[in-house]
């Protein structure tokens, strides 16, 4: 990516920069990965930014990328970035009352339900507003095409109906007024650890969806198979380039939905990470090395509340960084990188691997288009947030900075 020397004197660290040319050829990338005439949708959770979500929209006209959203804040900003909300799937397991009246008024047709009582809760909502909403029953099935990194299915959950309940449930699903059930929605696992591993689960899917469909009465006129694709987080690395999934898993579509490529079902997935995590850098500035009883701490201006991850739940990433200036002092380093947080658990790394560093130099963590500022704790301790600069072909675009405390007042 561009020097970020540069970037760095002009708006401060912790800063994030994102590259926008990274997010049209991962999109692509995953377009070419996938059979023909499947609809991919954006889930805005992995970066919300509007820069980056116009991007993906803009990346091809047809089939056009759609917006998977969970809350309305994600809403606003697919709406902003052009996402019409009538292709929009509006997901998660605790909408409330007023983000349904907002969605539905905002024009989101489309919904993922997890339960019987979620089901009601937004049909309630919607004939209150003398609308009848299309609704996919997201499926917690007990069944797993392989081993995966992160399971999200097969145990118990907040996510999805449990599948062995459904033939009980389905009578009073398919009663619930204000809302026409369409299909089913599944995402079984998260950054897949192979191509096997996400291939046997997206199968997996579509075997279930026609079981169901075939055994049940199960309407299928919409089938999200889920994503899992993966991408390297906080660590170099590059993304998979899947070369099995166009052919595998369309024979297996062609086999369970014949006649799928003409639209019956609709058939989607979904991807974050894969499309916007490589386009992303943070560069943090070291502002303090210090030596207690044998350790080294490398004391950086970025700490959980910019770059949280797993780290602000107490679960420390592989992070890597690399300097900014690699003429350097020469040598590596063992050192555990904290942030300038008045907290013991402000860690984003042990035993990290660096060059000599000194106070004052730069660091890149790479790979953190993802899950990175949003998926941080922002909140704590009231520090301002990163400014996040967005560059197409190395120039500038935009650059901003999330509101995330009040001004002190004078008085």
């Amino acid at each position: 990516m561009t020097n970020n020397r540069k970037l760095a004197a002009r708006f401060g660290t912790p800063l994030y920069v994102y590259e926008l040319d990274r997010v049209v050829a991962a999109y692509r990338d995953l377009r070419n990965s996938l059979p023909p005439g499947l609809i991919i949708f954006y889930s805005l959770k992995a970066n919300p930014h509007p820069d980056i979500a116009r991007a993906i929209r803009e990346a091809e006209r047809r089939p056009a990328c759609r917006a998977e959203v969970s809350s309305v804040g994600e809403l606003a900003v697919a709406l902003e970035a052009g996402f019409a909300a009538g292709e929009c799937l509006y997901t998660g397991p605790g909408k409330t009352e007023s983000e349904l009246i907002s969605a539905i008024a905002n024009g989101v047709r489309l919904f993922s339900v997890e339960s019987l009582t979620d089901l009601e809760r937004a049909g309630g909502v919607a004939l209150g507003m003398g609308i009848v909403i299309d609704c996919l029953l997201r499926i917690n099935s007990l069944t797993s095409g392989t081993a995966t990194s992160i399971r999200m299915m097969g145990k118990p959950s907040q996510f999805g109906i449990d599948s062995e309940t459904l033939e009980t449930q389905l009578p009073r699903l398919r009663a619930v007024s204000g809302t026409r059930l369409v299909g089913a929605h599944f995402y079984s696992q998260s950054n897949a650890r192979d191509e096997s591993s996400l291939l046997g689960e997206l199968k997996q899917s579509v075997v279930t969806a026609a079981r169901l469909q075939a055994d049940l009465g199960l309407p299928m006129q919409v089938l999200d198979i889920g994503g899992g694709f993966a991408a390297p987080y906080a660590v170099p690395g590059e993304r998979p380039l899947y070369r099995r999934i166009r052919a595998e898993l369309g024979n297996t579509l062609d086999e369970y939905f014949p006649d799928w490529r003409s639209g019956r079902p609709e058939v989607c997935c979904e991807s974050g990470r894969y499309l916007v995590s490589d386009c992303g850098e943070l560069v943090s500035t070291v502002v303090n090395i210090k030596e207690s009883r044998g350790n080294r701490f490398v004391i950086l201006d970025a700490g959980i509340n910019t770059l949280g991850g797993m780290a602000g739940l107490g679960r420390l990433m592989p992070l890597a960084i690399r300097p900014d200036d690699p003429s350097g002092p020469d040598g590596t380093d063992s050192a555990t990188l904290v942030g300038p947080l008045c907290t013991p658990g402000d860690v984003l790394g042990r035993d990290v691997q660096t060059h000599t560093l000194e106070v004052g130099d730069l660091v890149t963590v790479p790979n953190v288009g993802a899950y990175g500022v949003t998926a941080s704790l922002l909140l704590f301790l009231s520090r301002p947030a990163p400014c996040e600069v967005v560059l197409r072909r190395g120039e500038v675009l935009t650059a901003s900075q999330l509101r995330v405390r009040r001004t002190a007042s004078s008085g």
